[in-house]
């Protein structure tokens, strides 16, 4: 079933690796003998997105993304194997999702003149404490 990411763009079952494992944490012994986290890797170069997706997603500072290029999610909130593999593709969806809105170029701006007057006028406060404070000398 191929997932959606936006109204033209899918992605394929075949590009995402799906790895059941065993989730760490209290549960018991569910959590010892049961691999119900799920860990969902995927690969950008290789995969159908559209050129400016997998630039954005490359040029990414995110700690799930590796140095050749792959996506490492790991969802292990829920009970169950099914909760969490459909977490774990919601995750990568909405990491996609947030690559492709483009980002808003800052305004340089500058310290209005009260900031100014006021920045000038600690120094100076400053200053003046600064010196009775020395040792007097005459």
């Amino acid at each position: 079933m191929p997932i959606h990411i936006n109204s033209s763009t899918l992605l394929g079952d075949h590009e995402i690796e799906l790895t059941p494992i065993r989730a760490q944490g209290a549960g018991g012994q569910n959590v010892n003998k049961v691999s119900s986290a799920i860990h969902l890797r995927f690969d950008i170069k290789n995969s159908s997105l559209p050129k400016l997706y997998k630039n954005r997603l490359l040029s990414m500072r995110d700690n799930r993304l590796t140095r050749d290029g792959h996506i490492i999610i790991k969802a292990q909130n829920h009970r169950s194997q099914e909760q969490n593999r459909e977490e774990a593709i919601q995750r990568l969806v909405h990491l996609i999702r947030q690559a492709i809105i483009p980002r808003k170029k800052r305004k340089p701006t500058r310290p209005s003149s009260a900031a100014r007057k006021r920045r000038v006028d600690n120094k100076t406060r400053r200053a003046r404490l600064k010196n009775l404070r020395k040792k007097i000398t005459e």
